[in-house]
C-alpha cells in the first residue's frame, strides 16, 4: 500500500493544484472546477479588465443583491434622526428616557442576531433558493408595522409616550431579523456565483451599498424636512407625518427587488456542494469519485487559481453560455427576470428536518477541527470587536453632532431637526461612501489581511485622537479626525468583516459560518449601543472611546488567525481535505489488515 502523503495544496492559495505524481493527489489534478463555479464566470481567462469593473450580469447580482445592506444602512442611519423626531411628538422635545432609547436604538440588532444564526443555516441546510426573497417579505412587513405606529390610540401622545416606542422597538426587532439574515444570505448568494479573481471585489460592492443607504437616508431626511417645514413650524406635531414618510420611503427598493430574489434560481456552485456532503463517510472509491466529480474531466489552471475551462467553444461550451452556467443548464445562474429550476417544492416536513438535521451534523465534523475552528473564532472576534466601536460610533451620533456644532440645541424644533440631519449627511459624505470604493478597487490588489489589519490600527489611531483630545480640538480638527475614523472603518474591517467568512468557507457551511460570524458582530453592537449613554455618564464619552480604541487593538491581534483568502477556492481546498483524511483512513485500515495478517487473526488461507 502507498505511504500516505498529505498533498501539497492542503492550506495554499492561488494557482495550487494537487501533484499528479502521487496516487491519492490524481484525481485531484482532473477536477472539473467549473462544476463548483456556478454563476457568472467568464469565458475568457482574463479579460485583461481591472476585476472591479463588472459586467452587465454581475450589475444585476449586485442590484439584487446589495438592496439589503442599503436598507439596512438606511434604516441604521435614519433611526438617530427619528428618535429626535419623536422627541418632539411624544416628550414635548425633552430627550427620550434613557433605557428606552436605548431599547430603540439596540432593537433592529437584537433581531438580527436571531435572522443570522437562523437563515445562515437555513440557506445552507435546505438551499438558498428555498429561503433567499423571505427576508425582504420581513423587512417590508416590519417597515408597515413601523409607519402604522399608533400615537394617538391610547389617548394624547403626551400621555403614553412610552407605549409607542415600546411598539417601535418590537418592530424593529422584526425588522432586524429580516435584515440580519440578510447578511449569510446575500454574501452566500454573491460568492456561489462570483469568478474568483473578481470575487472580494464583487462582494466589496455589494457591501459598499451601506454607504448609499446612509447617504440617501440623510438625503431624504433633509428633503421631508423640507416638504414639511411650514407645517412643522405651525404645528409641531406634524412631525409624525415626516417621520412616517422617511422610514416608510424604505419600502421603494424592498418590493423593487423583491419578485428578483424570490425567482432567482440556485447556483450550480451550490448544487455541487451538495454532492460533497456524505462524502466523507465510508464508501468505495469509485462512488467517491462520481460523487464529487473527480472522473477525469479536463480542466486547465489559469495561473490565478481561477480554475477557467478551457474547452474550445465547440466542445461544448461557447462564451454565451459560458458566461450563464453550462449548456443546457437553465438555472445555473440566471441573474433576475426567469423562474429558473423550481425549488424542491415537494419537500416534505419529514424530508425538510433530515436535510437540517445532516447539515447540523456535517458543520459539526468540519468544524471539530482545529484549523476550522480557528479560522470561525478569528471571524465572530474580528466582527464583534468592530461592531463594538462601529455601533458605538454611529448608534449615538449625537455626541459628535454636538462636538461639530449640528446638534440642534436651543433652536426652534424645525431648525434643530434640519441641522441635526445635515450633519449626519456631512459624516456620511466625507467619510463613508469614500471608504467603502476605496476598498473596491483596492481589495484584489492588497489582499484581504491587509487592509483588515491597517483598518482597525488606522481606526484605533483615530480613536486615540478624539479620546485623548475630546475637549480641545477645534471643529475642523475634530470633522477631520471623524471623517478619516470612519474612512478607515470602511477601508477596513466594517468591509473585510463582512467579506472575510463568504470566502473562506467552503460552500456547504458558507452562509451558517458567516450567519454566526455576523451574530457575534451584532451581538457586539448589542451591547455598544445599550451600555454607551450610560457609560458615557458614568465614566465620560472620552474614556468610552479608549474602550473602543482597545477593541480595534483586539481585531487586529484576532485577524492573525486568518489566512489571506485572494484567489483562495475554500470548495477545492475543502475538496482536498476530504481525500486527505480518505487517505489517511485508508492507511490505517491497510495497517490493520497487515497487522492481523501478521499475529495470525487474519491472512489465513
Amino acid at each position: 500500500m502507498a505511504t500516505y502523503r498529505p498533498p501539497p495544496t492542503s492550506n495554499v492559495g492561488p494557482g495550487a493544484r494537487a501533484d499528479p505524481t502521487y496516487p491519492e493527489d490524481a484525481a485531484l489534478h482532473n477536477v472539473d472546477r467549473t462544476g463548483l463555479k456556478g454563476g457568472l464566470e467568464e469565458y475568457e481567462r482574463n479579460d485583461g479588465r481591472p476585476p472591479f469593473v463588472l459586467t452587465w450580469t454581475e450589475v444585476k447580482l449586485l442590484g439584487i443583491a446589495g438592496v439589503g445592506f442599503f436598507l439596512d444602512a438606511y434604516d441604521l442611519f435614519i433611526i438617530n434622526q427619528v428618535t429626535v423626531q419623536l422627541q418632539y411628538r411624544l416628550y414635548g422635545g425633552h430627550a427620550l428616557p434613557t433605557n428606552l432609547q436605548g431599547f430603540v436604538n439596540a432593537s433592529a440588532n437584537i433581531g438580527s442576531v436571531i435572522g443570522q444564526f437562523s437563515f445562515g443555516y437555513l440557506a445552507d441546510s435546505l438551499g438558498r433558493k428555498a429561503i433567499y426573497g423571505k427576508e425582504l417579505m420581513i423587512i417590508i412587513l416590519a417597515t408597515i408595522l413601523t409607519i402604522s405606529a399608533p400615537t394617538d390610540l391610547w389617548g394624547p401622545p403626551h400621555t403614553h409616550p412610552n407605549r409607542v416606542l415600546i411598539w417601535i422597538a418590537c418592530c424593529r426587532i422584526l425588522l432586524g431579523i429580516g435584515v440580519g439574515a440578510d447578511y449569510p444570505m446575500s454574501s452566500s448568494v454573491t460568492s456561489d456565483r462570483a469568478v474568483l479573481r473578481k470575487r472580494g471585489s464583487l462582494l466589496a460592492y455589494v457591501f459598499a451599498n451601506q454607504g448609499w443607504g446612509s447617504l440617501v437616508g440623510s438625503l431624504v431626511t433633509m428633503i421631508t424636512l423640507l416638504a414639511y417645514k411650514g407645517a412643522i413650524e405651525k404645528k409641531s406635531s406634524k412631525v409624525d407625518g415626516s417621520w412616517r414618510v422617511i422610514v416608510g420611503l424604505s419600502l421603494v427598493p424592498a418590493f423593487g427587488t423583491l419578485y428578483q430574489r424570490l425567482t432567482l434560481p440556485e447556483s450550480t456552485r451550490f448544487k455541487e456542494s451538495q454532492k460533497v456532503r456524505g462524502a466523507d463517510d465510508d464508501e468505495d472509491e469509485e462512488e467517491f469519485e462520481k460523487k464529487v466529480g473527480l472522473d477525469g474531466k479536463r480542466v486547465s489552471d489559469d495561473g490565478e487559481g481561477t480554475g477557467v475551462d478551457v474547452r474550445p467553444a465547440g466542445e461544448g461550451l461557447t462564451p454565451a453560455t459560458t458566461m450563464m452556467g453550462k449548456e443546457g443548464d437553465e438555472d445555473a445562474a440566471t441573474v433576475g427576470g426567469g423562474q429558473g429550476a423550481p425549488v424542491e417544492s415537494g419537500l416534505g416536513v419529514k424530508a425538510a428536518a433530515a436535510k437540517k438535521k445532516a447539515h447540523f451534523r456535517e458543520f459539526l465534523i468540519y468544524f471539530s477541527e482545529w484549523r476550522h475552528a480557528k479560522t470561525l473564532i478569528g471571524t465572530c472576534f474580528c466582527w464583534f470587536f468592530l461592531d463594538i466601536a462601529f455601533y458605538g460610533i454611529n448608534l449615538n451620533q449625537s455626541v459628535v453632532l454636538q462636538q461639530i456644532g449640528f446638534a440642534g440645541k436651543g433652536e426652534a424644533e424645525w431648525t434643530s431637526l434640519f441641522h441635526i440631519a445635515t450633519g449626519n449627511l456631512i459624516i456620511t459624505a466625507l467619510g463613508f461612501v469614500p471608504g467603502y470604493y476605496v476598498t473596491v478597487l483596492t481589495i484584489e490588489y492588497l489582499g484581504r489581511k491587509w487592509i483588515q489589519v491597517q483598518g482597525f490600527l488606522m481606526a484605533a489611531l483615530f480613536l486615540g485622537i478624539l479620546a485623548g483630545k475630546f475637549t480641545t480640538l477645534s471643529i475642523p480638527a475634530f470633522v477631520v479626525c471623524f471623517a478619516l475614523l470612519q474612512f478607515f472603518f470602511n477601508f477596513g474591517a466594517n468591509a473585510t468583516t463582512f467579506i472575510y467568512p463568504a470566502e473562506v468557507f467552503p460552500t456547504r457551511v458558507r452562509a451558517t459560518a458567516h450567519g454566526m460570524s455576523a451574530a457575534c458582530g451584532k451581538a457586539g453592537a448589542i451591547i455598544s449601543s445599550l451600555a454607551f449613554n450610560s457609560l458615557s455618564k458614568k465614566i465620560g464619552t472620552p474614556n468610552v472611546l479608549w474602550i473602543f480604541f482597545g477593541c480595534c487593538l483586539a481585531g487586529a491581534c484576532f485577524t492573525m488567525l486568518l489566512p489571506e483568502v485572494k484567489g483562495r477556492d475554500p470548495d477545492l481546498v475543502d475538496l482536498e481535505e476530504i481525500r486527505e483524511r480518505r487517505v489517511r483512513r485508508r492507511g490505517l485500515l491497510g495497517r490493520k489488515k497487515n497487522v492481523g495478517g501478521v499475529d495470525g487473526t487474519n491472512g489465513m488461507n
